[in-house]
């Protein structure tokens, strides 16, 4: 039986897109892959509000998340750290010799603009790495507000995490400011995994051309030499996927972009009102982030019930549901609810009746 999926990743895909990534292959070099390449990333582009470049890199997120600390970054990252995958962005570009300093707030706390405007006022640093949805936590960090700050330092590069975000909330790239905005498309653009939608501005490639070791298969200049003369990507790339980016995006833009981020934010909204009535205590509130900093796209719940949540995911999966446990150090202390892609209120409120049947809360 397969069991609908409430985790931040791999989302449900629904039928008609699973069905257009088992079209017959092409060849990736074929001016039937040109004619894919072309019809996507304009599409790509109207939905990141951007005329910048977009790339689609055959990887997960993590790869493209080290490419652009290796593409932007020559001086010193400042790395916004709030869960386990902030941590990661400042623990690869350790990895790859870049000087790097964190920026680190306790998990369940967001990164405030007053705190990044600090950091960057002393001038240290060229690039800042940001996450805007933490998917360990279920914080979402205000991207917007960061953003006015950035324009403060136009030398510092700013990339940003979007991977359980993109496509969940608006993310206008261009007025924004973005360098880099990245995510898996195995999130909010509800498509199998092994495929990253990547915007890069002009500013990211005039500093990947200043930058000798950029590696090869995330190098941005190779990006955009095969995507301007070629309409192709430097390597074969996840053509099925594509297939199905092609089809999904057409579907997006089918139900319209607002209307896609405001069923996000009522299912969110319907989600907090649930949890906060089902597990408020006197001594511990229900949700786990600080208020005002909830995602809109997971919601992860402090377990006040002191019930295994490994055990209440066995039952959910009898019944055909899945949701996941807390990550890392606050696993079984918390669980998240996803809410994202093409999921509906109606089919979050099916979970969540299931979870007070078999908690009997």
């Amino acid at each position: 039986m397969h069991k609908k999926l409430f985790i931040p990743g791999p989302s449900e895909v629904r039928d008609e897109v699973l069905k257009a990534t088992a079209q017959p292959m092409i060849g990736h070099r074929s001016s039937d892959f040109v004619e894919l390449y072309k019809r996507v990333i304009p599409k790509l582009q109207q939905c990141l509000y951007t005329k910048e470049k977009v790339f689609l890199f055959t990887s997960s997120s993590s790869g493209v998340m080290e490419g652009a600390v290796r593409n932007c970054c020559s001086k010193r990252a400042l790395c916004c750290v709030s869960g386990a995958f902030s941590k990661r962005w400042y623990d690869m570009a350790v990895a790859n010799g870049i000087e790097a300093d964190m920026l680190e707030v306790e998990w369940g706390k967001a990164i405030k603009p007053e705190m990044v405007d600090k950091a960057l006022a002393t001038g240290k640093y060229d690039c800042i790495t940001f996450v805007h949805n933490e998917t360990s936590t279920g914080v979402m960090h205000p991207l917007y507000e960061v953003a006015e700050v950035m324009k403060k330092y136009p030398d510092v590069l700013f990339l940003v995490d979007a991977v359980s975000s993109m496509m969940g909330v608006k993310i206008e790239v261009d007025k924004l400011g973005i360098d880099v905005c990245l995510a898996g498309v195995q999130k909010c653009w509800a498509l199998p995994p092994g495929l990253t939608v990547a915007s890069v501005s002009k500013k990211a490639i005039e500093k990947a051309k200043t930058i000798k070791h950029r590696g090869y298969y995330f190098d941005f200049l190779e990006f955009l030499k095969y995507d301007e003369e070629r309409q192709q990507t430097p390597t074969t790339p996840a053509i099925s996927l594509v297939y199905g980016l092609d089809v999904q995006t057409d579907r997006i833009l089918a139900e319209g972009l607002d209307n896609r981020f405001n069923r996000h934010l009522e299912m969110a909204k319907w989600t907090r009102e649930w949890a906060k009535e089902h597990f408020t205590k006197p001594d511990k509130p229900a949700l786990y982030p600080e208020p005002g900093y909830e995602s809109v796209t997971l919601t992860t719940v402090n377990n006040t019930v002191g019930k295994s949540v490994a055990d209440l995911n066995k039952e959910l999966g009898k019944r055909g549901f899945q949701i996941s446990n807390g990550y890392g150090k606050i696993k079984e202390l918390t669980f998240r609810i996803a809410h994202m892609g093409d999921l509906t209120l109606q089919e979050v409120q099916e979970v969540c009746r299931a979870i007070e049947e078999i908690w009997q809360v």
